[in-house]
């Protein structure tokens, strides 16, 4: 969408604190032998509480509150009985709707004790990700979130996930403009109007460069196989740069 008034944005603001505290919260809960469904019932607990409804099942039926990804699985991970143990990598993406708005964020957790190269690559996941925030603001090309993001990834040893693109949210939970690569694509034309709303998510990996479908509908997982994080925040173009929703209260 794009921003029409300050009643939109202040919509926005109350959704994007919404989903920031929630994914806050799931992330301090995380600890080894709790299950995923364990994971997501709190994250459906304090949604609900807010008076948020999950929109993975709102809008797509997804069955989970939240999608929550262990190590291999990349994306869209269903909750459920796996138990998280001592050295797993959790990534959960929390996105809801209230009042008819959405906001869409997600972080990837290490579970003590991990390798330096696992702290390392969670650390450079969200610099990715600000690397390309750094990007926005209205009237500049959208190119460049996937241009800047990829000279980091090579420069420092990283690959990028190719098929799982940020991309427009606000008034649903995917709209235009859809498809925005994090990766550098020179067929990418498009400008960035004022008041533009969408998600900066880049997925950066040990070596995986494409998220192939498993056995379910819905879980994604590295290709080849490689552990892989992603950061997530919704985000509005203005033309002082990047206005953050997202962020926790």
């Amino acid at each position: 969408m794009t921003l029409s008034s300050d009643d939109d944005l202040t919509a926005l603001k109350r959704i994007g604190r919404i989903v920031a505290d929630t994914l806050e919260e799931m992330g301090r809960a995380i600890e080894p032998g709790m299950t995923t469904r364990e994971l997501d019932r709190l994250g459906r607990t304090l949604l609900e509480a807010a008076g948020a409804r999950p929109a993975p099942e709102m809008v797509y039926a997804f069955p989970g509150a939240t999608c929550i990804s262990v190590n291999e699985e990349v994306a869209h991970g269903i909750p459920g009985d796996r138990r998280i143990r001592p050295g797993d990598l959790v990534n959960i993406d929390v996105s809801a709707e209230k009042d008819g708005y959405f906001a869409d964020t997600g972080a990837s957790f290490p579970v003590p004790p991990v390798t330096r190269a696992v702290e390392r690559l969670c650390k450079d996941g969200r610099r990715a990700m600000w690397t390309g925030l750094r990007q926005v603001g209205a009237g500049k090309p959208l190119s460049g979130i996937g241009r800047a993001v990829g000279a980091f990834a090579h420069r420092h040893g990283y690959t990028l996930v190719r098929n799982l693109a940020s991309h427009g949210v606000g008034l649903s939970l995917h709209e235009e403009p859809t498809e925005i690569a994090t990766w550098p694509d020179a067929s990418e034309r498009r400008i960035m109007s004022e008041g533009l709303v969408f998600t900066v998510e880049p997925f950066l990996s040990l070596g995986a460069t494409f998220a192939e479908d498993g056995d379910d509908p819905w879980t994604l997982y590295s290709q080849p196989r490689a552990l892989t994080v992603q950061y997530e925040h919704t985000v509005v173009a203005t033309r002082n740069g990047p206005l953050i929703l997202t962020m926790p209260g």
